[in-house]
């Protein structure tokens, strides 16, 4: 099953992908958000072939539903209406920092959008990847 992680901003959508067999989540692209963005996060999970899809909902540091987190449900609400997918929520709290400061990417002071747009890949991606991996059953 492909499984389509989103991270939801103003500007840029980031998406990443994992199979539920491999349960790796790995960033796969950006999309500028120009337009209506139900119809256009309806047409990447049709692009994607999702199964089933995760958005990041950005809670505030207290874990409080903030304006952004109650955009980001309300355009869930919508996207319900469109698709016959399960879709997900799930705290994205901090995957925009983790993001920008995982290895291998180059620490910049000053934000170019390039490494804006990599950055909201990797950041539906460790969304995604908290999804997977709260899935999986505990060791004994």
């Amino acid at each position: 099953m492909r499984i389509i992680g989103l991270d939801l901003g103003e500007k840029r959508i980031g998406v990443a992908a994992a199979d539920d067999r491999t349960g790796v989540a790995l960033p796969v692209t950006t999309v500028n958000a120009i337009g209506d963005p139900v119809m256009l996060v309806a047409s990447i999970l049709r692009e994607q072939a999702a199964e089933e899809v995760v958005v990041g909902l950005p809670l505030t540091m207290s874990g409080a539903i903030g304006a952004q987190a109650e955009k980001v449900l309300a355009l869930v609400d919508d996207l319900r209406e469109l698709v016959a997918i399960p879709i997900h929520t799930w705290d994205e709290r901090l995957s925009s920092v983790q993001a920008s400061r995982s290895p291998g990417r180059p620490q910049r002071r000053k934000s170019n959008r390039t490494a804006d747009a990599g950055r909201d890949a990797a950041a539906a991606a460790i969304v995604l990847q908290a999804y997977l991996d709260s899935r999986r059953a505990p060791v004994s």
